[in-house]
Protein backbone atom coordinates (compact mmCIF):
# COMPACT_ATOMS: atom_id res chain seq x y z
CA UNK A 1 0.00 0.00 0.00
CA UNK A 2 1.34 3.48 -1.09
CA UNK A 3 2.97 5.02 2.19
CA UNK A 4 2.14 8.16 1.37
CA UNK A 5 -1.46 7.35 0.13
CA UNK A 6 -2.46 5.77 3.45
CA UNK A 7 -1.34 8.48 5.76
CA UNK A 8 -4.11 10.81 7.31
CA UNK A 9 -4.31 14.33 6.47
CA UNK A 10 -5.12 16.20 9.84
CA UNK A 11 -7.59 19.27 9.41
CA UNK A 12 -6.53 22.53 11.09
CA UNK A 13 -8.44 24.83 13.01
CA UNK A 14 -10.47 27.02 11.15
CA UNK A 15 -10.62 24.92 7.96
CA UNK A 16 -13.89 23.38 6.92
CA UNK A 17 -13.48 20.28 4.70
CA UNK A 18 -16.35 18.61 2.45
CA UNK A 19 -16.45 15.57 0.65
CA UNK A 20 -19.08 16.07 -2.46
CA UNK A 21 -18.83 12.43 -4.13
CA UNK A 22 -15.52 12.49 -6.14
CA UNK A 23 -14.92 16.14 -5.23
CA UNK A 24 -12.94 17.24 -1.95
CA UNK A 25 -13.64 21.14 -1.08
CA UNK A 26 -11.98 23.32 1.58
CA UNK A 27 -12.58 26.44 2.95
CA UNK A 28 -10.08 28.63 5.08
CA UNK A 29 -8.84 31.55 6.14
CA UNK A 30 -6.89 32.15 2.82
CA UNK A 31 -9.76 31.44 0.16
CA UNK A 32 -11.22 28.48 -1.09
CA UNK A 33 -10.09 25.41 -3.00
CA UNK A 34 -11.59 22.18 -4.59
CA UNK A 35 -9.75 18.82 -5.76
CA UNK A 36 -11.51 16.04 -7.59
CA UNK A 37 -10.59 12.47 -6.43
CA UNK A 38 -9.95 9.93 -9.02
CA UNK A 39 -12.11 7.31 -9.56
CA UNK A 40 -11.16 3.94 -7.54
CA UNK A 41 -10.00 6.42 -4.77
CA UNK A 42 -12.54 7.86 -2.04
CA UNK A 43 -12.50 10.37 0.38
CA UNK A 44 -13.76 10.17 4.20
CA UNK A 45 -13.77 12.70 6.95
CA UNK A 46 -13.96 11.26 10.50
CA UNK A 47 -13.02 13.09 13.79
CA UNK A 48 -10.96 15.97 12.18
CA UNK A 49 -8.73 13.61 10.15
CA UNK A 50 -9.02 13.28 6.17
CA UNK A 51 -8.41 9.70 5.09
CA UNK A 52 -7.86 9.05 0.88
CA UNK A 53 -8.78 5.07 0.48
CA UNK A 54 -8.77 2.93 -2.35
CA UNK A 55 -11.27 0.33 -3.32
CA UNK A 56 -9.35 -1.88 -5.26
CA UNK A 57 -5.68 -2.95 -5.99
CA UNK A 58 -5.34 -2.13 -9.78
CA UNK A 59 -2.03 -0.81 -10.96
CA UNK A 60 -3.55 2.74 -12.15
CA UNK A 61 -5.86 3.22 -8.78
CA UNK A 62 -2.26 2.28 -6.81
CA UNK A 63 -0.14 4.96 -8.75
CA UNK A 64 -2.74 7.53 -8.15
CA UNK A 65 -3.01 7.01 -4.40
CA UNK A 66 -0.21 9.16 -2.99
CA UNK A 67 -0.56 11.98 -5.94
CA UNK A 68 -4.43 12.69 -4.79
CA UNK A 69 -3.05 12.34 -1.08
CA UNK A 70 -0.65 15.01 -1.92
CA UNK A 71 -2.64 17.40 -3.24
CA UNK A 72 -5.45 17.10 -1.18
CA UNK A 73 -2.89 17.90 1.38
CA UNK A 74 -1.99 20.83 -0.89
CA UNK A 75 -4.91 22.30 -0.48
CA UNK A 76 -5.75 21.90 2.75
CA UNK A 77 -1.97 23.71 3.73
CA UNK A 78 -2.69 25.93 1.30
CA UNK A 79 -6.23 27.54 2.50
CA UNK A 80 -4.66 27.82 6.19
CA UNK A 81 -1.46 29.27 5.74
CA UNK A 82 -0.87 29.40 1.75
CA UNK A 83 2.02 29.54 -0.41
CA UNK A 84 4.84 31.53 -1.12
CA UNK A 85 7.47 31.78 -4.46
CA UNK A 86 10.38 34.08 -4.39
CA UNK A 87 12.36 35.75 -7.63
CA UNK A 88 14.65 38.11 -8.47
CA UNK A 89 15.42 40.03 -11.32
CA UNK A 90 19.29 40.20 -12.14
CA UNK A 91 20.62 42.91 -14.60
CA UNK A 92 21.13 46.72 -15.43
CA UNK A 93 18.10 48.08 -15.95
CA UNK A 94 15.65 45.38 -15.14
CA UNK A 95 13.09 45.96 -13.10
CA UNK A 96 8.91 45.49 -12.05
CA UNK A 97 6.43 47.27 -10.67
CA UNK A 98 2.98 46.21 -9.69
CA UNK A 99 0.18 47.76 -11.82
CA UNK A 100 -3.21 46.80 -10.13
CA UNK A 101 -3.47 42.97 -11.03
CA UNK A 102 -0.60 43.27 -12.94
CA UNK A 103 3.13 43.16 -12.86
CA UNK A 104 4.85 45.38 -15.84
CA UNK A 105 8.30 44.10 -16.34
CA UNK A 106 11.43 46.11 -17.51
CA UNK A 107 13.90 42.74 -19.12
CA UNK A 108 16.03 44.55 -21.64
CA UNK A 109 13.73 44.01 -24.39
CA UNK A 110 12.53 47.41 -26.91
CA UNK A 111 9.19 47.13 -24.74
CA UNK A 112 7.68 47.26 -20.85
CA UNK A 113 6.14 43.31 -20.67
CA UNK A 114 2.82 43.51 -19.05
CA UNK A 115 2.21 40.45 -16.90
CA UNK A 116 -1.10 39.57 -16.02
CA UNK A 117 -1.64 37.92 -12.66
CA UNK A 118 -3.98 35.07 -12.28
CA UNK A 119 -6.88 34.88 -9.76
CA UNK A 120 -6.34 33.84 -6.40
CA UNK A 121 -2.34 34.98 -6.93
CA UNK A 122 -1.04 38.03 -5.29
CA UNK A 123 2.03 39.88 -5.95
CA UNK A 124 4.41 42.23 -3.80
CA UNK A 125 7.60 43.81 -5.44
CA UNK A 126 10.44 45.07 -3.35
CA UNK A 127 13.63 47.56 -4.38
CA UNK A 128 12.05 46.66 -8.25
CA UNK A 129 14.24 43.38 -8.46
CA UNK A 130 12.33 41.25 -5.81
CA UNK A 131 8.89 39.54 -6.45
CA UNK A 132 7.15 37.74 -3.63
CA UNK A 133 4.40 35.85 -5.12
CA UNK A 134 1.99 34.01 -2.76
CA UNK A 135 -1.85 32.10 -2.90
CA UNK A 136 -3.70 29.35 -1.75
CA UNK A 137 -3.24 27.15 -4.58
CA UNK A 138 0.29 25.63 -4.86
CA UNK A 139 0.01 24.08 -8.55
CA UNK A 140 -0.71 28.15 -9.83
CA UNK A 141 1.05 29.48 -7.94
CA UNK A 142 3.92 27.30 -9.56
CA UNK A 143 3.05 27.94 -12.82
CA UNK A 144 2.61 31.58 -12.42
CA UNK A 145 5.97 31.64 -11.00
CA UNK A 146 7.41 29.50 -13.90
CA UNK A 147 5.95 31.84 -16.56
CA UNK A 148 7.17 35.03 -15.07
CA UNK A 149 10.54 33.12 -14.66
CA UNK A 150 10.27 32.27 -18.80
CA UNK A 151 9.99 36.00 -19.59
CA UNK A 152 13.64 36.32 -19.14
CA UNK A 153 15.66 32.89 -18.12
CA UNK A 154 18.47 33.60 -16.06
CA UNK A 155 22.28 33.86 -18.57
CA UNK A 156 24.55 31.11 -17.75
CA UNK A 157 27.70 34.20 -18.76
CA UNK A 158 26.73 36.60 -17.28
CA UNK A 159 23.60 35.75 -15.17
CA UNK A 160 21.19 38.06 -16.19
CA UNK A 161 17.68 37.74 -16.01
CA UNK A 162 14.32 36.31 -13.80
CA UNK A 163 15.32 33.16 -11.24
CA UNK A 164 13.94 31.66 -8.32
CA UNK A 165 15.37 33.23 -5.02
CA UNK A 166 16.70 30.26 -3.77
CA UNK A 167 18.00 29.01 -7.22
CA UNK A 168 22.06 28.74 -7.78
CA UNK A 169 22.67 29.78 -11.63
CA UNK A 170 25.69 27.75 -12.99
CA UNK A 171 27.87 29.70 -14.59
CA UNK A 172 30.06 29.15 -17.91
CA UNK A 173 33.11 30.60 -19.23
CA UNK A 174 33.10 32.91 -21.88
CA UNK A 175 35.78 33.35 -24.66
CA UNK A 176 39.50 34.37 -23.51
CA UNK A 177 40.57 36.70 -25.20
CA UNK A 178 43.22 36.25 -27.91
CA UNK A 179 42.88 32.48 -27.33
CA UNK A 180 44.12 30.54 -29.95
CA UNK A 181 44.48 33.68 -31.92
CA UNK A 182 47.51 34.03 -34.08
Amino acid sequence: MSRIGRKPIPIPQGVKVQVDGATVRAEGPKGKLAQPVPSGLSAKVENNVLVISRAGDDRKVRALHGLARALVANMVSGVKNGFEKKLEIVGIGYRAQLQGRAIQLALGYSHPIVFPLPEGVTAEIDKQTAITLRGPDKAVLGETAARLRMLRKPDPYKGKGIKYADEVIRRKVGKKAGAGAK
